[in-house]
């Protein structure tokens, strides 16, 4: 019996609007640790600083509250002090990250640095992050990346924003709802103004939500394992002001999805790169990773990348090429993708055991494969030829399915 691949699903349900603290707190309820977070960001955190869960409620509702708990000399301040792209990215790098989390957190800054530039017409560099730049928002973006990634999940999906309404104190003043750098990151997701006269969608948590779902509209088709709630800052009259989190599964989460094409051409790079480049491109998250020779201008000989990888993986992939080649641009855009459910057996040859990948459609099995790193092993350790072992495996697998 063919069991088909199982997909965990996270959905955000953002009917009180979505904050930093708000999306972590959910996370912990979910059963992120607090401590590990510590760990983690502790290269980021000022001396005495400490990250804090504590359990409220919201009009009836038990929610996680996030906070960081700062001295007051170090409020507000974070790498080093100074708010401007290029050292926080150099605070992040600092971190005892993971590739795919240090890279997404530096692609979300600088998404949100390119926002900043454009709404106020200055250089990126010259940008001073001000709110955002905050302590408590870095570490909300920069821990919000790194708990999503704990959880291990393989799709996001939010439900449409409210976006609450009436203005907002910021450092330029009173500004209405939501204020300019909130609706350039909400460009492409589903909102609407609802309830009371607030701001219920920060810039971080425009940020973080835009950026990390694959979709927005209603729960998807899940078994529901687990939820969590994470706490806003007000208690609304009316309402809990909360961020409700659903972890799930589902076996056709990855059956029907989007996936980003990215393409670049270079010219002028060593070649030596180019392996230590697939590397890091697919601890981003690619899903593929491959490269055509092509011609180009003055009749140069060159290199096409192309990298395939999940939509929710594209920034930190733009993030690694431009950092790790000599590329200026980028080409990216959208895709379909179908994949058929897979999973691994296992049978037993007269040379050892090797894993078999058997991918089905609608529980129709459509290939079988012996795993090849398995082959090459039980080869190398009988000294016998590669392709007698994939043949055993093959015949031992239909032996098997036809129960022999």
């Amino acid at each position: 019996m063919i069991k088909p691949a199982i997909d965990k699903v996270l959905y955000l349900e953002c009917a009180s609007g979505v904050s930093g603290d708000m999306l972590l707190g959910a996370l912990i309820d979910l059963g992120v640790s607090v401590e590990r977070l510590q760990q983690a960001l502790a290269g980021m955190l000022p001396s005495g600083c400490r990250l804090q869960a504590d359990r409220v409620g919201r009009s009836g509702v038990s929610a996680t509250q996030f906070s960081v708990v700062a001295p007051a000399e170090a409020a507000g301040h974070a790498a080093g002090g100074h708010h401007h792209l290029s050292s926080i990215i150099a605070g992040i790098e600092g971190l005892a990250l993971s590739a795919p989390v240090a890279s997404k957190a530096i692609a979300l800054f600088r998404r949100l640095g390119e926002v900043e530039a454009a709404i106020h017409n200055v250089p990126i560099e010259r940008v001073h992050f001000h709110e955002v730049g905050a302590l408590d928002s870095i570490v909300d973006i920069v821990g919000a990346v790194w708990a999503i990634d704990q959880l291990g999940v393989s799709l996001i999906v939010s439900s449409p924003l409210n976006v609450g309404s009436g203005t907002v104190e910021t450092s330029h003043g009173r500004l209405p709802v939501p204020a300019p750098a909130t609706l350039r990151l909400l460009e492409g997701a589903p909102v609407y103004s609802s309830g009371p006269p607030f701001e219920l969608v920060t810039p971080t948590g425009a940020l973080l939500v835009t950026g990390h779902a694959t979709a927005f509209g209603p729960m998807p088709p899940m078994t529901v394992r687990q939820s969590g709630y994470g706490a806003g800052s007000r208690d609304l009259a009316g309402q809990p002001n909360v961020l409700r989190a659903v972890l799930g599964d589902t076996a056709t989460a990855g059956a029907h999805a989007k996936a980003a094409v990215l393409e670049c051409n270079i010219d002028d790079m060593n070649p030596q790169v180019f392996g230590y480049l697939l590397d890091k491109l697919y601890e981003a998250g690619a899903l593929e990773v491959f490269y055509t020779a092509i011609q180009m201008k003055k009749n140069r000989p060159g290199t096409l990348v192309t990298v395939i990888t999940p939509i929710a993986a594209r920034d930190a992939a733009l993030e690694t090429l431009f950092r790790e080649t000599t590329t200026i641009g980028v080409r990216h855009r959208e895709v379909a993708r179908e994949c058929l459910d897979r999973e691994w057996e296992s049978v037993h040859t007269h040379l050892g055991n090797v894993r078999i990948k058997i991918a089905t459609r609608a529980g129709r099995i459509t290939n079988a494969v012996p795993e090849f790193d398995d082959c090459a092993r039980l080869a190398a350790e009988q000294g016998v030829p590669v392709k007698d072992v994939h043949a055993a495996a093959i015949a031992a697998y239909q032996r098997h399915s036809q129960g022999d």
